[in-house]
């Protein structure tokens, strides 16, 4: 059920990549994550001529999945990205930013969540996202 369900989120978060506004790095990154609810969210980045005013793909996906469904914790988040030729970046991780955002909503919901990423030849990388940033702020 897990590699089904992942792979399809993973095929989401390629097309959010359709959807990203990526005019000044040409690095258009798409992401999809999963709710607990079994709604998906996808999100793709958005730059700004007044950078770092943007905003990453896993952000913009995340905000947007605990604003729309607060009481609802967050499954899986898949990760795509594509670089200026078109090719597809393979096992692309998350920024310091988006990973202290993941970090935050693992706090908000005590709950761990997995960070999918497609590989070379589609494959999956499954991390946890409380592996991701091991010394988080916090207040």
């Amino acid at each position: 059920m897990q590699d089904k369900t992942y792979d399809m989120l993973s095929r989401a978060a390629r097309s959010a990549v359709e959807n990203a506004y990526s005019v000044y790095s040409r690095f258009s990154v798409g992401a999809a994550v999963l709710m607990d609810n079994g709604e998906i969210i996808r999100g793709s980045n958005q730059e700004n001529v007044a950078s770092p005013s943007g905003l990453c793909a896993e952000r913009v996906a995340l905000f947007y999945a605990c604003s729309a469904y607060p009481g609802v914790r967050v499954r899986a988040i898949a990760i795509a990205a594509r670089d200026a030729s078109g090719r597809w970046v393979p096992d692309l991780t998350p920024c310091g930013a988006c990973r202290q955002v993941m970090a935050e909503i693992i706090h908000r919901y005590h709950s761990d969540f997995d960070v999918i990423l497609p590989g070379p030849r589609d494959e999956l990388t499954i991390i946890p996202a409380s592996t991701l940033l091991p010394a988080p702020f916090s207040v």
